[in-house]
């Protein structure tokens, strides 16, 4: 799996947003689907208007430092691939570093904001919302 640098390289690479799109989709079939079992309410993302569930495991093998792995799906192509973005970007961070992570900056070095539409926008906001509750619970 690619890290966030890369795929920030590679938006800046690409620079037509059709292509942009096709690469976002394309991260999203590299994503392992979740389970049937896993698709339920407790992992369901609120504010999405697709269907988003985020599972967290986190590895507690230092009590001090616990780190969190996502894992996510999508029912829909474009956020499918948001989700690998998101768990790219997140994923094997300790639960300090997930909360002094600033979204809005990966946010805007992506370009991802003002390319989206207002529910799918809200929708990354939910997403990493409920990301940041989950490195808070850590």
């Amino acid at each position: 799996m690619t890290n966030i640098q890369s795929i920030i390289d590679d938006f800046e690479f690409i620079d037509d947003w059709e292509d942009r799109y096709k690469y976002v989709i394309d991260l999203g079939k590299q994503l392992p689907a979740l389970n049937d079992g896993e698709k339920t309410d407790e992992y369901k993302v609120q504010g999405c208007v697709s269907q988003v569930w985020l599972i967290a495991d986190v590895d507690h093998s230092n009590p001090d430092l616990p780190i969190l792995n996502f894992r996510g799906d999508s029912d829909a192509h474009i956020v499918r691939g948001l989700v690998a973005i998101m768990l790219i970007a997140f994923s094997g961070l300790s639960a300090k570093e997930i909360g002094a992570r600033d979204e809005n900056q990966l946010f805007e070095k992506l370009g991802l904001v003002e390319h989206l539409t207002p529910q799918r926008a809200n929708g990354l906001r939910s997403m990493v919302a409920r990301i940041k509750q989950h490195a808070a619970n850590a």
